[in-house]
């Protein structure tokens, strides 16, 4: 459905708003593909594992899946090299469009751009890529439809497949001029939208892919088994997830045969068994020493329980076994893990989220169910280091905003939990003070005995230290301005002497102020006016 709206999108003048759009539509066209991929995998190793427990019977079958495997994973591998020439062709960066192996297109500059996806697909005489993927395609459907399906398929089946790697040219019922294939699909269409496309068509070829291999396994021969209860198993990639990521679960009918009891054999540990191969090339797995085992209960199946100890994730698995058909022992390996994480409250103060320039903002970071080893961070408009576990020093570089994504591995893939963002702000300003005030009334012979004028912080959380570079003391005496300067936070000699000639009653100024923190940067401070009490 998702590959029809792009393509009527296409029909309209695309505007900014349209090109925008494609971003989206495109991130469901991968998280589509992404499926079938995985889906296909799953299908592919059953088949895999047939093979493995009877090769003389599941045999051909398997050697049918990996050559429609095969197939598919080249062409898409065809495509994928043709975005990214597609790419270069229209002078794009593409170390700033593409991560993890994946295209942004909200980062391609030239969404807009046309020419670029007609050089490469089309060429002058419309023989160029796309003419070549047209001729792959013609190949695996002929594959599938004429060397994988047998007699039996359902007619759906056929159909299904021979839509998705469907290249016929298409005739406009108004004018009935034939548009070809590979015109259609690349010429005269802007860039964003030809790389949308080229996602539909990998999703219609691991589509292909599926039905095929689906037939397959189904058609291998497993043996006698009476099953006599099915349960509707979910299983969820997370029960935790973080706002912005992905929920998946896979949902499906577990069959079993409850007078046929099984039994499990489990261990700690990411190899939680040993295999050895016999001489007919099948694999047999035995437990690991030490290994739990655990018989099927009245239902069929073996209940695992241990209790959350140790905080970190936890891996665990081993072997299931029953008797098959004609005594034949069956077996299948199974590997899980589980995170034990403390119980944790956050609570963010949202109006407080502010970094300061030229000191050590220290930043501790932590997502709920990953252990501290596995999380990482990235900031901008900043530099940072570690400081210790899910610990971290942040230092801004400039007024305005900084942005913390937090990363973690989950599943052995390194993703982005969320994004802060943090104000960058200067360091305010500290108070002159002498012997403690900034204003106020003082005793000369206390004001005599005070060594300068120190640089104080008030109600600042970071431990920082002004120093005071230079001032001015200046008061009034016997009608005339004194004014006398310091180049350093101390009373000099001749400030001291003009502060001894006054009187009580008498005000005097210290003045043009400057002090250094640990920026460096000079800051001017409001001056001190103090009032001789006796």
């Amino acid at each position: 459905m998702m590959y029809l709206v792009l393509m009527a999108m296409l029909a309209l003048n695309v505007s900014n708003e349209v090109l925008n759009a494609f971003t989206v539509l495109d991130e469901g066209l991968t998280s589509t593909k992404e499926t079938l991929e995985q889906t296909n995998s799953i299908v592919f190793a059953n088949i895999d594992q047939e093979n493995s427990v009877n090769p003389a019977k599941a045999g051909p079958w398997f050697k049918l899946a990996l050559d429609i495997r095969s197939q598919a994973d080249s062409m898409i591998r065809y495509i994928e090299d043709r975005k990214i020439e597609i790419l270069l062709a229209a002078k794009e960066d593409t170390s700033a469009v593409i991560e993890d192996g994946k295209i942004l297109i909200e980062h391609i500059k030239a969404k807009d751009k046309t020419d670029a996806p007609a050089i490469v697909m089309i060429g002058d005489n419309n023989d160029k890529a796309g003419s070549i993927l047209r001729n792959k395609m013609v190949e695996y459907r002929e594959f599938i439809l004429g060397s994988v399906l047998g007699e039996e398929v359902s007619e759906k089946t056929r159909k299904t497949i021979e839509s998705s790697l469907s290249t016929e040219d298409k005739k406009d019922e108004k004018s009935g001029e034939v548009h070809d294939w590979s015109r259609s699909h690349f010429e005269h269409l802007p860039m964003a939208g030809v790389l949308s496309i080229m996602n539909g068509i990998q999703i219609n070829i691991r589509n292909a892919e599926a039905e095929a291999l689906k037939y397959l396994y189904g058609n291998i021969d497993k043996g006698s088994f009476k099953f006599n209860n099915l349960d509707a198993t979910v299983i969820p990639n997370s029960n935790y997830i973080i706002k912005g990521n992905e929920y998946k679960a896979e949902i499906f009918l577990a069959a079993s045969d409850t007078t046929a009891p099984s039994v499990a054999y489990i261990s700690d540990g990411r190899y939680p068994y040993d295999s050895t191969i016999k001489p007919d090339g099948s694999v047999f797995y035995t437990p690991k020493p030490g290994a739990v085992k655990i018989e099927s209960n009245k239902a069929g199946k073996a209940i695992y329980r241990m209790p959350g100890g140790s905080l970190g994730e936890r891996f665990w698995g081993g072997i299931i076994e029953m008797d098959g058909p004609g005594g034949v022992k069956i077996q299948r390996t199974f590997k899980n893990s589980y995170m034990v994480a403390e119980g944790s409250v956050v609570v963010s103060p949202t109006k407080m989220n502010v970094f300061y320039l030229g000191v050590d903002n220290p930043v501790d970071v932590s997502v709920a169910g990953v252990s501290p080893d596995k999380i990482s961070i990235e900031v901008t408009n900043a530099s940072y280091s570690e400081a210790g576990s899910s610990s971290f020093i942040v230092k801004p570089k400039r007024p305005g905003n900084s942005y913390v994504s937090v990363y973690a591995v989950v599943d052995g893939t390194r993703r982005e939990m969320g994004r802060k963002e943090f104000r960058v702000k200067k360091v305010p300003d500290p108070i002159p003070k002498v012997n403690g005030i900034s204003s106020g009334g003082i005793s000369k012979n206390i004001l005599l005995a005070q060594v300068g004028v120190a640089a104080e912080m008030e109600n600042f959380d970071f431990d920082l230290k002004f120093t005071v570079t230079e001032f001015v003391v200046s008061t009034n005496i016997g009608g005339f301005l004194r004014e006398e300067p310091s180049d350093s936070y101390r009373f000099t000699k001749a400030q001291r002497n003009v502060i001894e000639q006054l009187n009580k009653g008498q005000r005097v100024y210290i003045q043009d102020i400057k002090a250094v923190g640990p920026d460096g940067t000079p800051r001017s401070l409001p001056a001190i006016a103090l009032l001789i009490t006796n």
